[in-house]
């Protein structure tokens, strides 16, 4: 057979004892459907699933089961949607499908209600609730059935959810072209379809900066055409607290605002920063309200016993020494602890019976990771309770802990969840854990027989960068790709079958420290969604790297649409460049991450085409002018085009993400922002914060006269815990204020020159060096790194030039 598979012309459900108003004629509607389109073959495939590898079926995730059959369904100007259900879920979700297709494609709807005379006849589009339907493998309440025949389209599902999915896979066959003029062609198929796990979610993190209630709205808009189901909210930390607490008026008033470190903590006219907020109670139960609309459940979390510092601010006599350290500016491991003493107990449990009322979730997530036990060791009151308690280490302290919150929501109905440290000393059957430190807590848990949510650093952590490119924006630089989050795998080999089913799912993390904007979370967050999306719903069988990749060309095409600013790492051309300067030549290679596409490129400064040069291997070129390229597929740009000038001197240029790092195994390595200025203009340096060190290897200095630095410093923000040890500090040779030195071919060979930082002290922004080197011919490596003293401030590198004598 061709690209177009057979359909399953049987009407898989029993329609005996509906007793709907017009039930016959739906029925009858229904089969007609069903026998509009022509089948390709004259006998049944029940093999499951069959997935087509069709550009023409762009869907994201792809469905359990889908049979494709001759002709399309054709979408008019007068089209209409028919409601077959007195539910007003089922209305709720018909609406919502028809402002989406307004919205995206121009497309107009009319909505014929449940009564209408001309429900039946006239809808061309059918949404049924019918809570008989039968879909193989399915016991979930998120199934549906979608028919698309040439006369008409059906949905059907037994739940509102799924109807609510299948209005979502619907929409995407609405949208596998850019051309939104009438009349819509929409294939004849036939698709059964349910998810693989029950927990598919994505994490925010507003408590390091927060987004707005319009963006989380939006954030779960987004999440639901991708049939994610569970938000996981991360409302408090050591750097924040970000929801309202009635009985409780400080944790806002004091613990929602921070003062940033460094020159971002002083306005303009010299006056400190309040940065932060908090969502009132109204706005939460608004966002709620609306995630439940599109069948998300919001989970919150409320952090303890560490991460609590915002917190302890507001109430210092929570903590264990019961001094205020302040709403923290820094990222890491705090030693700030929540004490053990009765009336903390009190403060927590008032504050999750508010959470509970606001969220209905079945799961409160109790935080409990990376609680350093520093204060509860050096407290004699918390020493003291430990041997009232016959408790024999903190590690037990925090499993007796935990097991009190437990008692405590379990006696409301609901259940606890936390980071895989809960584990540590124990832990009550009901808890679940989400494992995070790999997939090692998710394996244990599941052999004790506890439930588990894989989330693991750093295949889920999608703070880390999604590309390499050398303009990559602030993050984790350790890259976690889209074929990273494709390929991974929610069951732990280690489990068998029985733990396996422990297992509920999946969530990728978006810890926002170095995402300041909505704009900076979107880009982290797409398209990598995408890939989880499609590892967390669909089958084993469907998994396809290379179809999924075809799909995400058209999918691309919907977030424009949708206003999503996605990363271009995946598709976008990453040009390399030799410099041969005895004969004026620049060597070029142009790649990108995932190997898809036609790369193609110009010459002449114009904006490549389908019909530009097509890239076939490296190739030398004249040093002038510059380079733009893409990739193409079907004759669309997967990314925007990339551009580097070829001029002798842009070529002696490196930017700190085309540096090497002098210890990229054994450092801590992060790209992060320039503190002032903030904006378009704000340097990205890429830095070791334990030993902040640059490599320019094989430099040619043939002619160079000297050296173009361009720095910065920012605060040290970070607690380091026991790994502060680690961290280098280097005594000036020269300029007791400190100096950027410069060694060649080694960082312990010979001290090329060493310049004052003087200059750049007292400079908000990034200060230009100029490094005189003398006359060294030939090819050298280059080692640049800062020697003050002290590690805070972090001085880093913006970039490097090579400057010629002439």
């Amino acid at each position: 057979m061709s690209k177009h598979r057979m359909i399953d012309y049987r009407l898989r459900r029993n329609t005996r004892g509906l007793r709907q108003k017009g039930f016959c004629l739906i029925a009858l509607a229904l089969t007609l459907a069903l026998l509009g389109c022509r089948s390709m073959s004259s006998h049944n495939d029940k093999s499951e699933p069959q997935i087509p590898v069709a550009t023409d079926l762009s869907l994201i995730p792809v469905p359990y089961s889908l049979h494709r059959s001759a002709g399309y369904f054709t979408l008019g100007k007068n089209a209409a949607l028919g409601i077959h259900s007195n539910d007003a879920a089922a209305e709720n979700i018909a609406h919502y499908f028809s402002e989406l297709v307004q919205r995206t494609r121009g497309v107009h709807l009319d909505l014929l209600a449940p009564t209408s005379k001309d429900n039946n006849t006239q809808s061309g589009i059918d949404f049924v609730l019918d809570p008989r339907l039968s879909l193989k493998d399915d016991d979930s309440d998120e199934g549906y059935a979608l028919t698309v025949a040439t006369g008409r389209i059906t949905l059907v599902a037994r739940s509102a959810h799924g109807l609510f999915n299948g209005a979502v896979t619907l929409w995407q066959l609405f949208t596998l072209d850019a051309d939104a003029n009438l009349p819509l062609r929409i294939p004849c198929l036939r698709i059964e379809d349910h998810p693989r796990f029950a927990w598919r979610g994505l994490m925010l993190d507003p408590a390091r900066h927060m987004q707005s209630p319009e963006f989380v709205k939006q954030f779960i808009d987004w999440m639901a055409l991708h049939k994610f189901n569970v938000l996981h909210w991360h409302l408090t930390d050591d750097q924040g607290w970000r929801i309202e607490i009635k009985k409780y008026p400080k944790l806002t008033e004091v613990g929602a605002w921070r003062r940033p470190a460094g020159a971002a903590g002083t306005d303009a006219n010299g006056q400190p920063v309040r940065y932060g907020g908090y969502y009132t109670q109204e706005q939460i139960r608004d966002i709620v309200a609306y995630a439940q609309q599109r069948y998300v459940t919001i989970v919150p979390e409320i952090e303890m016993p560490g991460h609590a510092q915002a917190a302890i601010s507001a109430y210092p006599e929570l903590g264990v020494t019961g001094k205020n350290p302040g709403v923290s500016h820094d990222w890491g491991v705090h030693t700030v602890l929540y004490n053990v003493d009765d009336s903390t107990f009190v403060f927590l449990q008032n504050v999750l019976a508010e959470v509970m009322d606001l969220f209905p979730s079945k799961y409160i997530h109790i935080g409990g990771d990376e609680a350093a036990k520093d204060q509860w060791q050096a407290s004699a009151r918390v020493q003291a309770r430990m041997r009232e308690l016959d408790i024999k280490d903190e590690t037990a302290l925090q499993s007796w802990f935990t097991r009190r919150m437990q008692t405590f929501l379990s006696a409301h109905g609901r259940k606890l969840i936390g980071w895989d440290e809960i584990l540590d000393g124990g832990l009550p059957p009901q808890a679940t854990v989400m494992s995070w430190r790999g997939s090692k807590g998710a394996i244990e848990a599941a052999k004790q027989g506890h439930d588990v949510v894989l989330s693991p650093d750093p295949d889920l952590y999608f703070d880390h960068l999604s590309g390499d490119l050398p303009d990559e924006p602030a993050g984790r630089p350790k890259v976690i790709s889209l074929r990273d989050v494709y390929e991974f795998n929610p069951i732990p080999k280690d489990l068998d079958a029985t733990q396996a089913r422990h297992v509920l799912g999946a969530q990728a993390n978006l810890w926002s420290e170095y995402f300041p904007t909505d704009a900076s979370v979107a880009r982290a967050t797409y398209p990598r969604a995408a890939a989880l999306a499609e590892v967390l719903w669909s089958p084993v069988t469907a998994h396809d790297w290379n179809g999924f990749l075809d799909r995400l060309v058209v999918q691309q095409a919907r977030y424009r649409e949708l206003g999503i600013g996605y990363a271009q790492s995946a598709f976008a051309v990453h040009i390399e460049t030799t410099f041969d300067a005895p004969h004026g030549k620049v060597g070029v290679k142009l790649a990108n991450q995932t190997d898809f596409g036609t790369i193609r490129y110009t010459l002449d400064g114009n904006a490549p085409t389908p019909q530009s040069p097509r890239y076939t291997g490296p190739f030398e070129t004249a040093a002038s002018g510059e380079i733009r390229a893409t990739a193409f597929a079907h004759d669309a740009p997967l990314a925007d085009a990339r551009a580097r000038k070829l001029d002798p001197l842009a070529l002696l240029h490196r930017s700190s993400g085309e540096l090497r790092q002098c210890h990229p195994n054994s450092g801590v390595i992060l790209r992060l922002p320039d503190d002032t200025p903030v904006g378009p203009d704000q340097a990205i340096f890429h830095v070791d914060l334990f030993d902040p060190c640059w490599l320019w290897p094989d430099a040619s200095l043939d002619d160079i006269d000297h050296i173009a630095v361009n720095v910065g410093s920012i605060p040290f923000n970070f607690q380091l815990w026991k790994d502060i040890k680690s961290v280098v500090t280097r005594k000036p040779l020269k300029y007791p204020a400190g100096e950027l030195q410069v060694h060649l071919d080694r960082c312990d060979g010979d001290l090329l020159a060493a310049v004052a930082l003087a200059p750049a002290l007292a400079n908000a922004g990034t200060t230009q060096l100029e490094v005189p080197i003398g006359h060294h011919a030939g090819t050298h490596s280059l080692c640049l790194r800062f020697a003050t003293g002290k590690y805070d401030p972090l001085w880093a590198i913006d970039w490097v030039q090579l400057v010629p004598a002439h």
